[in-house]
């Protein structure tokens, strides 16, 4: 059988603050520019997940995009919608919340999930703003 590349995209909005605890606001500063303002900021988040696998002949596709956006939404826009991501996401604690650490700890969320649907994790895709965007392949 043929193998595919599905990819469903989701939205969420988060505030986070890129810093070094260990560091003062202006060496924050220095290191992260207006991305380390002590009083946070938001995105308007795009998340794209891919998925890899067979075509089933008997249904035509690789999987259920309502099953894949389920585990999405429970896994990760429920966690991270409306969220302080340095404060109130559990999987982001103890972590710098930049785009790429973002796409790294929502593949790890996500993976055991996809697997058990009997498909493959192939990209998880943040776009953070029009210019700015992370991928994270599980390399």
């Amino acid at each position: 059988m043929p193998t595919a590349f599905l990819t469903r995209r989701e939205l969420f909005n988060a505030a986070h603050r890129l810093y070094q605890p260990g560091l003062s606001d202006d060496a924050n500063f220095e290191l992260y520019g207006k991305c380390s303002n002590p009083n946070w900021h938001g995105h308007n988040y795009t998340l794209w997940v891919t998925v890899k696998g067979e075509v089933d002949p008997q249904v035509g596709y690789v999987a259920n995009l309502k099953e894949i956006s389920k585990i999405i939404k429970e896994k990760i826009t429920e966690k991270l919608d409306h969220k302080n991501l340095n404060l109130e996401v559990d999987f982001m604690k103890g972590i710098i919340p930049s785009t790429e650490n973002l796409a790294v700890a929502i593949w790890k969320q996500l993976e055991p999930h996809i697997k058990g649907l009997g498909i493959e994790l192939h990209c998880v895709k943040i776009e953070e703003t029009e210019n700015n965007s992370a991928e994270y392949y599980g390399f």
